[in-house]
């Protein structure tokens, strides 16, 4: 494909992006920003929620993965299916029980101001670096595919990704991202259908074969029971179970879509639903990946040394046209469905959560929200900026699971929240959010020796959530009651 190509399809996919973003900004008063005045369709919600939670790191990622760990991943997907129940089942009562913005004013109303800010700063930190790294996968995609052949440096390109982010995104808010994301989650998913179709026909699979086809592969093995590795099946499904709770139940980007149903009841249908369209979609992309690597072989195709460049590789210079400006849109739709809310979050988390929005007129809020919102565009273009200066693949990996570690204080704080009746000593809680990751990733790289040759997974999450907990009873006391 030509870069003039790639350019066009990219550039008219953000004028449909642009006009959809008009038409539900209409009117936008701040409320809308960020809460669609609690009018968006839950069938919209459950659709448009399957991109942002796969985003470009899955789409590029799991198909590759395959060559290394076969179908062990869907052992995490099958736990996602508990921790959706939990998700609407326990916590999403709660949030419109309290009528909450931002969710982690919960911990304001259960422990005081320290916590409320102390969950608040770990979503921060968590959702600008992972944003930032999700959009320097796919700034590095564009910079390959169209502005290295013009001559324009990666800064710029970067410049672009976030500019037009923020063009769609600055008005309508979450009204916005609730239709661009379902926009983008169709584009994507059609890029993974036309690609397993390309390769069906190329190796002369049809579709009753297909399952019966990557089932004989070498590929399909899926679970894995040696207690030791860290793909042991339990592991993985107990870790799937908790990634869910903390990274959709307790993650500010994750819910605020889920708060703009017009009820419960909605927001719940949502919930299931989307759980059972993102076990088919992950079962999809696996099945892609399998077929990405018999179709190399058949081929004689020589692989990348990356897992992670299979797809791109293959899509680019091995599929035909429409193969290849399919995945461009599925790649760009991944990464921006993602980035787009994030960016909507955490606008919405700083201006609520550190500014006192909710007592201010509303023309100052208009005001704040918008500087808020260049604010962080900033910052994630300067950390994707510095991300391309380490120009080390280990080291930015590393950073990017550092900002996971972040989400066990979460779980461990709306965990003891909800299931004691303790007050804590709110000045300590900082501490001890900060205290656990640390603890967390001792023991991590330590397991093996310590633990007979353990290995932690995505389990790791589970022991930082427990450290907190038990760190947050340390310094509680049994709750006052209030005189009447």
């Amino acid at each position: 494909m030509t870069p003039g190509l790639v350019f066009s399809v990219i550039a008219g996919y953000f004028v449909l992006l642009l006009f959809i973003a008009r038409i539900t900004s209409r009117k936008a008063t701040t409320q809308v920003f960020f809460t669609a005045n609690r009018q968006s369709p839950w069938f919209v919600v459950a659709f448009g929620m399957l991109g942002a939670s796969l985003s470009g790191i899955t789409f590029i990622s799991v198909p590759g993965e395959v060559g290394n760990s076969q179908f062990q991943y869907f052992q995490v997907v099958l736990g996602y299916l508990p921790g959706y129940l939990i998700v609407g089942a326990v916590l999403l009562p709660l949030y419109y029980r309290l009528n909450l913005i931002t969710i982690y004013t919960f911990l304001e109303k259960r422990f005081g101001f320290w916590s409320h800010k102390t969950g608040s700063f770990f979503f921060l930190l968590s959702r600008t670096v992972g944003a930032a790294f999700r959009l320097f996968l796919v700034a590095g995609v564009l910079q390959m595919a169209i502005f290295n052949a013009w001559g324009i440096p990666f800064w710029v390109t970067v410049m672009i990704t976030i500019v037009l982010i923020w063009i769609y995104t600055f008005k309508g808010g979450i009204k916005t991202i609730v239709w661009t994301d379902t926009l983008q989650t169709f584009f994507m998913l059609a890029s993974v259908v036309i690609s397993i179709i390309i390769i069906m026909k190329a190796l002369n699979i049809g579709f009753v074969e297909l399952p019966g086809v990557i089932a004989k592969s070498e590929y399909s093995r899926m679970f894995e029971w040696d207690w030791k590795a860290p793909g042991n099946f339990y592991k993985q499904f107990f870790a799937g179970t908790f990634i869910v709770i903390v990274m959709t139940g307790l993650d500010q980007d994750m819910m605020q879509k889920n708060l703009t149903c017009r009820n419960i009841k909605e927001a719940q249908k949502n919930m299931f639903w989307f759980s059972i369209i993102l076990v088919v979609a992950n079962l999809m992309f696996l099945s892609l990946g399998a077929l990405l690597y018999m179709f190399a072989a058949e081929k004689g195709i020589a692989l990348p040394e990356r897992t992670d460049d299979l797809f791109p590789f293959l899509a680019l210079n091995h599929f035909t046209t429409l193969a290849g400006v399919m995945f461009i849109l599925g790649i760009v739709a991944a990464a921006y469905s993602s980035a787009d809310s994030a960016l909507t979050s955490l606008t919405t988390s700083f201006c609520v959560d550190f500014l006192d929005f909710e007592h201010k007129e509303e023309t100052k809020r208009k005001k704040i929200k918008v500087r808020v919102h260049i604010a962080f565009s900033v910052l994630i273009f300067f950390v994707i900026i510095l991300f391309n200066l380490i120009n080390d693949e280990s080291v930015i990996t590393s950073l990017f699971k550092a900002a996971g570690y972040t989400y066990g204080p979460l779980l461990g704080m709306f965990a003891f929240g909800m299931l004691t009746r303790r007050d804590v000593k709110d000045k300590w809680v900082p501490w001890i959010a900060v205290l656990s990751p640390v603890l967390s990733y001792i023991v991590n790289i330590n397991s093996e020796a310590w633990f007979s040759g353990y290995k932690f997974g995505f389990e790791i999450l589970i022991l930082n959530g427990a450290i907190t907990f038990l760190g947050l009873l340390a310094v509680s006391h049994k709750k006052i009651p209030q005189s009447s």
